[in-house]
């Protein structure tokens, strides 16, 4: 565990300082595009350590987190690569795996619900976003609509929600608010308007 906390540490912060470079370059140049692959393995480093951690721990709330996380770098990178629009085999096993896992999301917030725990609200939340986006892509793949405008409007929406994740996780980790769930929810409250408004202006 001791082991695979560092590793988890060092790759969150490498996700972090790399979607900051990501956010502030020039979209396009190398250094977006460096920027950007660095987050990705940073992101796949959280989520390999995330997965033995959880099932070691037991923690079926973290589990589910490292599934929706990684689905929005692993999207994030898919729709910068693929300018054609067309899913793969792996896309879609991913857009089907993300949707399983806001649906756990709801059955675990309805448990906590019953429990009196607090962070049921977290996972209403986290699998409505969790939902909503894995349907998105699903129904642009399944009308191989990414290409253009759209594809861009994807890959930003997907990167920025997996940035929110990773500030979430360091949020939680390093400061104390209450009620429980609040730090958990406060960055999505702050950044998906900011997303909604870069989205609007790409398309337009």
């Amino acid at each position: 565990m001791s082991l695979l906390l560092a590793i988890h540490i060092l790759a969150g912060a490498t996700a972090l300082f790399a979607a900051a470079f990501a956010i502030i370059s020039e979209k396009g140049k190398k250094t977006h595009i460096t920027a950007g692959r660095t987050y990705y393995w940073g992101m796949v480093g959280i989520f390999l350590t995330a997965l033995p951690m959880s099932i070691i721990t037991s923690n079926v709330f973290l589990f589910l987190i490292a599934f929706f996380s990684f689905y929005l770098a692993y999207a994030g990178r898919r729709f910068a690569q693929n300018r054609k629009g067309i899913a793969s085999i792996a896309d879609w096993i991913a857009v089907g795996l993300m949707i399983a896992a806001g649906l756990g999301m709801w059955v675990l917030a309805t448990y906590y619900f019953l429990q009196s725990n607090s962070q049921s609200i977290t996972l209403t939340v986290f699998g409505f976003i969790a939902i909503s986006i894995g349907y998105t892509d699903y129904k642009t793949y399944k009308r191989e609509e990414a290409t253009g405008k759209k594809r861009i409007a994807r890959h930003l929406s997907n990167m920025l929600a997996g940035t929110i994740a990773v500030v979430t996780a360091v949020l939680v980790v390093n400061v104390h608010m209450e009620p429980q769930w609040l730090p958990w929810i406060l960055p999505t409250i702050i950044l998906v308007p900011l997303i909604s408004w870069w989205n609007w202006k790409i398309m337009k």
